[in-house]
């Protein structure tokens, strides 16, 4: 006779790092949730106190997060990169570009990742990955704003101190947020 099972309680395991499990996919909604409301909060604060100069991109740096935390695999970190851009989508004042720009970044945030998290560099790679990550998000941006306004007020040279601007504030952010969040899910290196 087969023996029930209906005794045994139920567990789910799952991985901590390298996919986008149900318990990753909860962090990075809880992460771009968050994002999305220091974006409309703090965001367009920062930015109308700095007349623009300075705008933050939390949805960026939500990202970073999650993939710093997951170490997702490449195709993983697209997918990642491309619900952020949706996000956006909802405040973003020129729709579309951020669903070209977020897959790549993040794509290019994972490869990092992958690359810095193994060696010596660790320390610097959350601050210097969402550098990275978010400038290149912000350049590939600009330029199909540029090519799609086929303006000459949306130059490059306009845009690039928001860019970089843009990219240190999201350093820092992950900066500072990084080993707290690691700490309180209990990850190891």
């Amino acid at each position: 006779m087969p023996q029930n099972n209906f005794s045994q309680p139920r567990t789910v395991t799952a991985s901590e790092r390298g996919g986008l499990d149900i318990r990753n996919l909860v962090l990075l909604a809880i992460l771009l949730a968050a994002g999305f409301i220091l974006n409309m909060t703090v965001g367009k604060a920062l930015s109308a106190l700095t007349v623009g100069t300075l705008s933050p991109e939390f949805i960026i740096a939500a990202f970073c997060l999650e993939i710093l935390i997951v170490r997702p695999k490449p195709a993983q970190a697209l997918v990642i990169g491309l619900i952020a851009g949706a996000v956006i989508q909802i405040s973003a004042s020129v729709k579309g570009p951020d669903l070209i720009a977020e897959p790549i970044a993040a794509l290019v945030m994972a490869l990092i990742v992958a690359a810095g998290m193994k060696g010596k560099a660790k320390a610097i790679v959350p601050v210097l990955g969402t550098f990275v990550t978010t400038t290149l998000s912000g350049l590939i941006y600009a330029v199909i704003v540029i090519y799609a306004l086929r303006t000459v007020n949306a130059t490059l040279l306009i845009m690039l101190p928001v860019v970089l601007g843009t990219g240190v504030a999201n350093a820092i952010i992950v900066g500072a947020l990084y080993l707290p969040i690691k700490k309180a899910l209990k990850l190891a290196d």
